[in-house]
């Protein structure tokens, strides 16, 4: 790409002060910000209308993730007294005000835009979500019948008294509080907790009526939600009590558990420990519908030690993470058009993946091109008799992997086979140690990577016997060996013989598996030694060629962008005069637009039917490209603590591949990129008059449609 930045200047740059917190975006209050765009997603009156449901449920389980991890850590600081020195010099009790300042109106818009366009919209489409006090008394008597055979059973209310302690309220889990008094009008509270692991949600009306009013006729899909029907049968759990009350609320508890690697005897157990404890975290947030009532109120603050302030009133529905179910209704008109990713010509249908691989490196770009290949890499190597040794890293494989079953597989067949499964994962730790028992079970040489650091890497290595010698093939990649996830993540893979890179590889698994201290690499740029250091080598060697009068141009795409000193040194290559052009989905704490500082700095993010998830970096270097894939964002978590790999992409068709059409069509999109502004807020990127409309997600899906 040709640079279009400012020339360079002789006169000296007036200094600046680093560690001016205005330099900075605020790293929370930039997630909520994603978060938010999240939102507008459903505001879309262009998607279809199952999608615009999806978006409200991500927005939910989103939010969910960032109390049980980001407000809870905060909220750690404030009880510890002290807190961690954020650029924008922000202190915990600030962030926490700010985060509810910000999160209450999108928690309102979130609800409102599910109210009156939402569901309106569905029932124009024949689906109702409806509450019971819309239900008809044939409805409501069909419902107490299924309340009885089916509900009843399932609940277990319970008392709070002198003789029986407030119960644990789990997290995520929706209840029901409830005040009655008694024959004597003796006060009582009792809690019943909303089975949504047992039952459903959101109550099939359709089925109901069939099953216990068969009668009426009943047209149209209906739903209507669990929790209200318990609601309205509370006289049947609570025979001769008088409910005087009754209120949903949702609780949110401290997920973000440390595990002490070090003082770990064995990692597994730890870890399974860790995920028990977080049960019991502290209560950061708890959501309720409407205005509580205050006894109720009062008597949930004291027993969840909560302050006000933690306190979400809202409208109806609480936990809209449970949206997913509505989304995924089977009304296929109204969700996107099926995508069937194309087979890349590079790998010809029944022909030997490694074939191929000797012949050229080879790019596949998911979800657009077909995972498969990836899964035979496995499968074939597993049956391969010629193949000697699989190594590989699994950092999330989700369920029913073929790539386990693969990897189980060749060592039934007799393979070397040894694997790095990171058990720390962040709510993925269950289904990873469940995986690594599986491995270990049949004799794979399982893994848990180094002390103190994750493992984030995405790396296979093949090693197989043919007719000249001992041939390696690796596979490379910025996203997980993970199929379902494969097909909604876009992310970049490479499959290499080159040497060199497979060279790197061995090294890698030799110093992830055994006492290997090598540490330095011919191709890979590796976590936490190298990596940061080389980026920070390359990003200056670009600020060189713009002083020279050469033209600077950098080009970076990645989830987030938080450490200080990568934000310092992109502030600095900007004064020099480079283009600095960030693709940045998530977070991102670099503050564009300031005068003297990041004039050249242009920030865009991307919000579309897939997520995007690719990290790439693009380096002019004089006109002589340089492009790298990896793992790693640009946060200090994947600098400093983690095995981050960022591999060179040096074969002239693939690297022109990257350049031309990942980066180049995601730049101009002007359907769903929105750009970062300096105050920190977005703006809808949009066609000026008579400028084609440019979605670069459909441009690769109709492009593949095209060459298939």
């Amino acid at each position: 790409m040709d640079s279009t930045a400012t020339s360079a200047t002789t006169a000296p740059l007036p200094a600046v002060d680093w560690n001016d917190p205005s330099l900075y975006i605020n790293r929370e209050l930039s997630w909520l910000e994603f978060n938010r765009r999240v939102l507008m997603e459903a505001f879309n009156p262009d998607l279809p209308l199952l999608e615009r449901v999806r978006f409200l449920a991500i927005f939910g389980n989103n939010l969910d993730e960032f109390f049980m991890v980001r407000v809870s850590g905060l909220k750690d600081q404030v009880i510890a007294g002290v807190f961690d020195a954020t650029p924008d010099q922000l202190t915990p009790q600030q962030q926490l005000a700010l985060i509810r300042e910000r999160v209450m109106p999108m928690l309102l818009d979130q609800r409102r835009i599910f109210h009156e366009e939402i569901i309106p919209a569905l029932a124009d489409q024949g689906v109702f979500v409806l509450r019971y006090d819309q239900l008809d008394e044939a409805y409501q008597v069909a419902l107490r019948r299924y309340f009885e055979i089916e509900m009843f059973p399932v609940l277990t209310p319970l008392a709070v008294d002198p003789g029986r302690p407030f119960p644990h309220i789990s997290n995520l889990s929706l209840n029901l509080a409830i005040v009655m008094t008694d024959e004597d009008g003796d006060e009582r509270f009792a809690r019943v907790k909303v089975p949504t692991a047992v039952l459903p949600r959101l109550v099939p009306l359709n089925e109901i009526m069939r099953k216990y009013n068969p009668g009426v006729e009943v047209s149209g899909l209906r739903f209507v939600w669990l929790e209200e029907v318990i609601e309205a049968n509370l006289d049947l759990l609570f025979p001769g009590m008088n409910i005087a009350a009754a209120t949903c609320f949702r609780i949110t508890r401290n997920n973000d558990v440390e595990i002490a690697e070090e003082e770990a005897s064995d990692l597994m157990e730890t870890v399974e420990e860790t995920i028990r404890d977080r049960r019991f975290g502290q209560v950061v947030r708890m959501t309720v519908v409407g205005e509580m009532p205050s006894q109720i109120r009062v008597f949930l603050l004291r027993h969840l030690e909560l302050a006000p302030e933690d306190i979400y009133s809202l409208p109806s529905p609480l936990g809209t993470s449970d949206l997913f179910a509505l989304a995924n209704i089977d009304m296929p008109h109204l969700k996107f058009p099926p995508y069937l990713p194309r087979r890349v010509p590079e790998f010809p249908q029944g022909e030997e993946i490694f074939s191929a691989m000797r012949r050229q490196d080879i790019l596949i770009h998911r979800p657009y091109d077909s995972f498969q290949p990836t899964v035979e890499f496995f499968q074939q190597a597993a049956a391969d008799p010629n193949v000697l040794a699989i190594k590989a890293t699994l950092y999330r494989t989700g369920s029913n992997s073929p790539i386990i079953q693969a990897l189980l597989k060749a060592q039934e067949n007799g393979k070397q086979v040894a694997v790095l499964v990171e058990l720390k994962a962040r709510f993925d730790e269950m289904n990873n140690i469940n995986w690594a028992r599986a491995l270990d079970d049949t004799g794979v040489h399982v893994v848990y990577g180094l002390v103190g650091l994750k493992t984030h890497s995405k790396v296979a290595l093949v090693v197989r016997r043919e007719a000249d010698g001992i041939k390696r093939y690796v596979h490379l990649s910025t996203g997980n060996y993970n199929a379902s996830t494969s097909r909604i993540y876009t992310d970049l893979d490479m499959f290499t013989t080159r040497e060199d890179i497979a060279s790197d590889v061995s090294e890698l698994f030799n110093r992830l598996t055994g006492y290997s201290n090598t540490t330095r690499y011919r191709k890979l740029l590796v976590a936490p030694e190298h990596l940061r250091k080389q980026v920070a080598a390359l990003i200056e060697r670009e600020i060189e060629h713009a002083q020279a009068g050469r033209g600077g141009h950098l080009i970076f795409k990645m989830n987030a962008l938080v450490d200080k000193a990568m934000i310092q040194q992109l502030y600095q290559a900007s004064r020099a005069g480079v283009q600095v052009n960030l693709m940045v989905r998530g977070i991102c704490c670099l503050r564009p637009g300031i005068p003297g500082i990041s004039d050249n700095i242009r920030v865009q993010c991307l919000i579309g039917r897939y997520l995007e998830h690719a990290r790439v970096f693009y380096f002019r270097n004089g006109g002589h490209e340089e492009v790298y894939l990896g793992s790693a964002d640009l946060m200090p978590r994947n600098l400093n603590n983690r095995v981050e790999t960022m591999f060179p992409v040096e074969a002239p068709a693939l690297k022109q591949r990257i350049i031309d059409e990942v980066l180049k069509m995601e730049l101009v999109d002007n359907v769903k990129a929105r750009e970062l502004l300096s105050d920190g807020s977005y703006r809808q990127i949009e066609p000026s008059d008579g400028e084609a409309h440019i979605d670069a997600q459909r441009w690769f899906m109709d492009r593949n449609k095209e060459v298939l």
